[in-house]
């Protein structure tokens, strides 16, 4: 479905984060949810009606009741999620009608049907002990299919619960993909089976000694379920041949003498890395991201590839290709950092472009030879950089990026000489640093996950529109306890 440049203006101000294709506001009387409100769910679309469940739930009021739908209900007062071809082209495509006499979310797919839920989130209002939805015609579809976040746990650990919040702020904003950064030169963050060494040595270090923590086996199944039932995928990553210190701490055998580094806690990069002349390397990775494989559903591994500063150029070449034949073998495609572009890699590998002094060359090449390519700019997306000079928290390698910096750009002409066609999509990282808490994660987040997730799903054309609909965000964001940062660029509606 094509977005058009005017695509964020709603009438009556709807406050659809990111911009839908097609919405207006009716002139009707709202949604009110009562204790009699049920939601009906057509077979298989139970989990995004638990989402729509909850939402109706805000603010303290009864959670409705989910049940299986016949075919076409009848009654009024319904909340009805249908499995249907009759809405736009799109597996993400959804149609919601919301009036007086009930709710109706329709998508020919489950995704589609959890990207409805979303927006019927943002349309659900608290007053007092009133829950009501605002009555309105929204059709969507998304620009781009991979809209993602990227979470470093490596750097300071986010238990379950944490990450488990923001999820729900991606799922929120219609993004789909979480991409969590395990492993880092100051942790290693999953028990894998076949290596339990990784996780009993090298998971109680962090950034600055902080207290470090890894994930079991049973808490990641739990986070990658909690992510499907929300239409989140999950993309887990290993980040090799370089930021390996914590690898090597654990698996000395994986050093040139046989001794293990000392923990690290610092926060230079570079100076880790794996070899590929010693024999314990290549099983190394093909354990490691084998059991990764047989612990997450999904399409792709994500290798790293990033910073290997002080490797020989072929050295890193070879390396990233054990690496890919690794993730190969597993039945998975590869995710990597632009740098493994240097590399040979199987048509279908998705690239994240992330450095813009870096020379483009490499990453067009690959492109050429069949890869994806997946925006996520520093500039622009790396949600950690400081919003301003004045921050406490955040990093300033990359400048200062205002919510207006993260929402002004266009991820199909944002680097010259990629073809539109090759881009996958958006990810949006927050690095960890110097970030210790959910409270210091979310407050850097929002409101700038909502700038990056409507340049991800829509075009992030028109600024004076989507500040004035993410104004009335901040509310619900207060009512959900969640730390954010007051852009002065926006009139905040509390």
């Amino acid at each position: 479905m094509q977005h058009s440049a005017s695509a964020g203006t709603v009438d009556g101000l709807l406050p659809i984060v990111p911009a839908p294709v097609r919405a207006r506001a009716l002139d009707a009387a709202a949604f009110t949810v009562t204790p009699a409100t049920t939601v009906v769910a057509a077979p298989g679309a139970q989990a995004p009606a638990a989402v729509v469940a909850r939402a109706l739930g805000a603010g303290g009021a009864r959670v409705p009741e989910v049940r299986p739908a016949p075919d076409e209900p009848a009654a009024a007062g319904l909340v009805v999620l249908t499995l249907t071809d009759d809405v736009p082209a799109g597996d993400e495509a959804y149609r919601l009608t919301s009036g007086a006499d009930g709710v109706r979310l329709e998508a020919r797919t489950v995704d589609g049907l959890h990207r409805a839920a979303a927006t019927l989130g943002q349309l659900v209002t608290v007053d007092g002990g009133a829950v009501t939805v605002t009555a309105a015609e929204v059709e969507d579809a998304p620009r781009f299919g991979w809209r993602g976040l990227c979470v470093d746990v490596a750097r300071h650990f986010l238990p379950v619960a944490d990450v488990e919040v923001i999820v729900d702020l991606v799922a929120a904003y219609k993004l789909n993909v979480l991409h969590v950064h395990l492993t880092d030169d100051q942790g290693w963050r999953i028990d894998l089976p076949s290596r339990p060494e990784l996780a009993e040595r090298s998971s109680g270090s962090a950034v600055d000694g902080g207290p470090g923590g890894c994930y079991t086996a049973e808490d990641w199944a739990s986070l990658v379920a909690y992510a499907a039932a929300r239409g989140v995928a999950v993309v887990p990553e290993i980040d090799v041949p370089g930021h390996t210190n914590a690898a090597l701490h654990a698996l000395p055998e994986l050093t040139p003498s046989g001794e293990a580094p000392a923990v690290y806690t610092g926060i230079g990069v570079g100076f880790s890395g794996l070899r590929p002349e010693l024999p314990a390397t290549g099983p190394f990775l093909r354990d490691v991201f084998g059991d990764l494989a047989a612990m997450t559903p999904g399409a792709y591994l994500h290798i790293g590839g990033d910073e290997a500063l002080e490797m020989r150029a072929e050295d890193y070449v070879a390396l990233v290709g054990t690496a890919v034949a690794a993730v190969d073998a597993a039945g998975r495609s590869v995710v990597a950092w632009q740098e493994a572009a240097a590399a040979p890699l199987p048509p279908g590998s998705v690239l994240q472009y992330w450095l813009e002094r870096a020379d483009p060359a490499p990453l067009l090449a690959a492109v050429d030879a069949g890869a994806r390519v997946v925006m996520s700019p520093a500039s622009r997306v790396y949600l950690d950089i400081k919003h301003t000079p004045d921050d406490e928290l955040g990093q300033d390698w990359a400048g200062h990026t205002e919510l207006r910096d993260a929402y002004e750009w266009d991820p199909a002409t944002y680097l010259p000489g990629l073809d539109p066609a090759a881009v996958a999509g958006v990810e949006a990282t927050v690095w960890t640093e110097t970030l210790r808490t959910l409270d210091d994660v979310t407050s850097m987040l929002l409101p700038r996950l909502a700038a990056v997730a409507e340049v991800a799903w829509s075009s992030g054309t028109d600024w004076e529109d989507f500040r004035a609909r993410v104004a009335q965000h901040a509310a619900a964001w207060d009512r959900l306890g969640l730390a954010w940062y007051a852009s002065p660029q926006v009139d905040w509606d509390r």
